[in-house]
């Protein structure tokens, strides 16, 4: 999966499913996912047309929540990268009431949907169904103007649109193991993989002495790398090895995709706790034509749908451009906010996150209302949360992946069951 995916959620209450479900097309109704195991939700899926003229359409998957949709809250989920599919990595490995086991499909006892109407967006155009059939050899540069950080630029978007004229009821949003402020989310890195027993003291060193995280990615996308930074990289790949999970530095590798053998799913290679092949598995399963045919999706300008997107010409210098302050103007007009953090990420590891919302809730004036200590999930400790002024909060999730709800599904759905709610997370079990 491409480094800096975002996992994030965007909260708007009283919306009337029932009623927007019924005006969709019926042929957007999923009569049955092959494989699938019988349930009493309805699934749509089909596309959004964003741009007649030059005939681009977005992919959705919308599925209502198990129990009285009208009265629950809608939550649209997107998945970043820039350019990860949030049907195949929100819907499909994390979140949604699915997931591929090789052969088909199995219930997910901890999906958002018994909480939530949730919908999952391919964006941007030429993500996974997403397509532009104008122009199917190349898309054109993407920019955070179009996509990119996502969730803050779009929730302040919504809150201008509303000073206009009130259109959306949004109520928060949540942002998963973010890039919020660059320099600060890629060299806090270094004292993750070091804390963590994965580089030496002499690499740390020439990290925070000659080197980072942030220099070397800014110096690679223009061309400009330093002998010592690209040396301090080398050292840090070979140190951390290729076979930990970047993306969860105590979970197992999945073996076929690590040495690029084979594309087949053995059972023994499933972990007890985590299946760490899902990735594969959802590959197989969304390049399958009676798939396709169920979920209304057709491949346009490419051969088979993938995880992450290729073709994307994103502008990675976007990156730098933070969104700290964005979420900042978000709190000041009300608009609640979450960030949360897998605590066994090294990508966008939790220690810069915690202190980029710290140093927000200083700058706002916001007093401590939870003060930082453990929250539970049943009897254990479900992870480490603070909450500034009833409004603005961080959360960790123990033992989490960058995707939270693909490691740790019961612990993530208790997190999001109180942030809809309004809940401080469980003190006690």
């Amino acid at each position: 999966m491409a480094a800096m995916s975002l996992f994030l959620f965007l909260l708007l209450s009283a919306f009337m499913v029932v009623n927007e479900a019924s005006s969709l097309a019926e042929h957007d109704k999923i009569i049955k996912l092959p494989g699938q195991p019988t349930v009493g939700f309805q699934q749509y899926s089909g596309y959004v047309t964003v741009d007649a003229k030059k005939q681009r359409a977005l992919f959705y998957y919308f599925v209502e929540a198990e129990v009285d949709p009208v009265s629950k809250p809608l939550v649209l989920w997107l998945n970043g990268g820039p350019g990860c599919s949030s049907l195949g990595v929100g819907a499909f490995s994390e979140n949604g009431p699915f997931r591929p086991n090789g052969q088909g499909l199995i219930r997910n006892e901890y999906s958002w949907n018994t909480e939530a109407n949730m919908l999952y967006l391919e964006t941007p155009v030429g993500v996974g169904f997403s397509y532009d059939a104008s122009n199917t050899s190349a898309y054109e540069v993407v920019t955070d103007a179009i996509t990119g950080h996502y969730i803050p630029q779009l929730a302040e978007l919504m809150v201008k649109f509303n000073k206009k004229q009130k259109i959306f009821n949004l109520k928060g949003i949540a942002l998963g193991n973010p890039v919020l402020e660059y320099a600060t989310d890629l060299n806090s890195r270094a004292e993750f993989f070091w804390s963590h027993g994965l580089i030496s003291d002499s690499t740390y060193k020439l990290f925070t002495s000659a080197c980072n995280y942030s220099r070397y990615v800014s110096e690679y996308y223009r061309d400009s790398v330093s002998p010592i930074c690209t040396k301090v990289y080398s050292e840090v790949s070979r140190e951390t090895s290729r076979f930990v999970d970047k993306y969860d530095v105590t979970l197992d590798v999945c073996i076929p995709s690590v040495l690029s053998q084979s594309k087949i799913i053995v059972p023994q290679q499933v972990t007890e706790r985590v299946d760490v092949c899902v990735e594969d598995e959802t590959v197989n399963y969304l390049n399958r034509r009676d798939v396709h045919r169920a979920l209304h999706a057709r491949l346009v300008g490419v051969r088979k749908w993938e995880v992450c997107s290729n073709i994307l010409d994103y502008e990675l210098l976007n990156i730098e451009i933070p969104t700290i302050n964005i979420v900042g103007s978000l709190i000041k007009e009300g608009i609640r906010v979450l960030v949360y953090s897998g605590d066994q990420d090294s990508v966008i590891p939790l220690m810069g996150s915690r202190a980029l919302v710290n140093r927000l809730a200083t700058e706002l004036g916001l007093k401590t209302t939870v003060p930082y200590r453990a929250w539970f999930e049943g009897q254990q400790v479900g992870g480490w949360t603070q909450v500034y002024g009833n409004i603005f909060s961080f959360a960790t999730v123990r033992g989490a992946s960058h995707e939270a709800p693909f490691s740790q599904p019961q612990r993530s759905l208790v997190l999001f069951r109180s942030f809809l709610k309004g809940n401080p997370l469980p003190e006690t079990f």
